[in-house]
């Protein structure tokens, strides 16, 4: 059993998703020949670097911008589409790796690959089943297309979301978002504070993503001035400037605090804390639900951050510091309202999807094995002449 995902490495969630299944089908089905395949880096480094860090740049000092095409390109068949004429010259190196790999189904954990194999699709040049896994907690139009095998999605609001978009019921499959497996195991908080050189009191986390955006400096300012026993843990990502300011700002402070860059034990402090402050990614939300850890938002990316801000806190799971809010006035209004936390708690664990990644992985395998049966069943049914033919199509479609 071959299976290929697609993924773009524009942050980490993406790349984090499309691990986590790999992860599980290996788990699942050791027999399982898995590749993961970072678009655009695959296609060109230079064509990922000017792509990916170009978008890098634009949600870093102009967020609005892309909020506004986001906006713009919602409706399906946009002349705002992103990328549609690119992606017609990146098809041609995306079929030359399908044909050479031949995976039996083929999963998407980005639109932007999706896309491409979608055009592949309706050309009549691709036939593998495909498999769209969309990691935030609303939906636009970047991600629906034709010939689309199979939809999972967090819960089962956004599936209702699809169907009123038109995308068939019975190919939506409200499983979750896949995370990896470190978040589903439960460990004793006093053996992880003595692991992590912490103290036994309660404690914020304060996340800005793999590359450290948002307000992480103002919010770490005011813990700092918080007048309760509190201990303060922020993860900066690979934010290196943003790590020394604050690591000159706790100088002086007498509250525990711990700093850190990039980190692989983010299921650990998330175990021990009692509030996480943090950006709204898909990936970052689905492992706190997981956790039952009460979420604090800040400085949500305009377009599907700004969406996923939206829907969690009108659903109760979290709250939000908007740009002119007094952040210490929210402090204390969830701090130290043990209802509150008790609240945002439950609605977490309402919404958490415990055994995403496991149905995920069981999802593709069961799809990837009816793909090879049917694709023997045709070899034996297709005269000797035409499986020649289609060998030099095949042939002909390789730069």
């Amino acid at each position: 059993m071959n299976i290929l995902i697609f993924t773009v490495s524009a942050g980490a969630g993406h790349v984090k998703a499309a691990e986590a299944i790999q992860e599980q089908i290996k788990l699942n089905y050791p027999d399982a020949n898995i590749m993961i395949i970072d678009t655009y880096r695959y296609i060109s480094p230079l064509l990922d670097k000017i792509i990916v860090g170009g978008y890098l740049n634009i949600i870093k000092k102009t967020p609005r911008v892309y909020g506004k095409y986001y906006s713009l390109s919602e409706p399906r068949g946009s002349r705002y589409n992103f990328g549609s004429a690119l992606n017609k010259l990146l098809s041609i190196k995306i079929m030359y790796l399908i044909d050479k790999f031949k995976p039996s189904l083929i999963a998407c954990t980005n639109f932007i690959p999706l896309q491409i194999l979608s055009k592949l699709h309706k050309k009549g040049q691709l036939k593998v089943p495909t498999v769209s896994i969309i990691t935030d907690y609303t939906t636009h139009s970047y991600w629906l297309h034709e010939y689309v095998s199979a939809y999972v999605v967090a819960n089962d609001f956004i599936k209702n979301e699809l169907i009123k978009k038109g995308i068939p019921e019975n190919i939506i499959y409200p499983l979750g978002i896949p995370v990896t497996s470190s978040f589903y195991q439960k460990k004793d908080k006093l053996e992880l504070c003595k692991e992590h050189n912490l103290e036994n009191k309660p404690t914020v986390l304060i996340m800005g993503g793999s590359l450290g955006f948002g307000d992480i400096r103002k919010t770490f300012l005011s813990l700092l001035g918080y007048p309760g026993d509190i201990q303060i843990v922020v993860i900066t990502g690979a934010n290196t400037k943003l790590k020394g300011q604050l690591e000159r700002y706790s100088k002086n402070s007498s509250k525990s605090i711990k700093i850190l860059g990039y980190t692989d034990k983010i299921a650990d402090f998330m175990e021990i804390s009692d509030l996480l402050i943090t950006k709204p990614g898909g990936m970052t939300i689905s492992e706190a639900l997981i956790k039952g850890v009460p979420v604090l938002i800040i400085s949500p990316i305009p377009g599907q951050e700004e969406r996923n801000a939206r829907f969690l806190t009108n659903i109760g799971v979290a709250a939000r510091i908007l740009k002119n809010d007094n952040i210490d006035n929210m402090l204390h209004q969830i701090i130290d309202n043990p209802l509150r936390i008790c609240h945002m708690k439950e609605m977490a664990k309402l919404l958490a999807k415990p055994t995403a990644t496991d149905k995920i992985a069981g999802l593709i395998i069961d799809l990837s094995l009816e793909s090879e049966k049917e694709n023997a069943q045709m070899q034996m049914s297709m005269p000797q002449n035409a499986i020649i033919e289609s060998k030099n199509w095949r042939r002909i479609l390789s730069p």
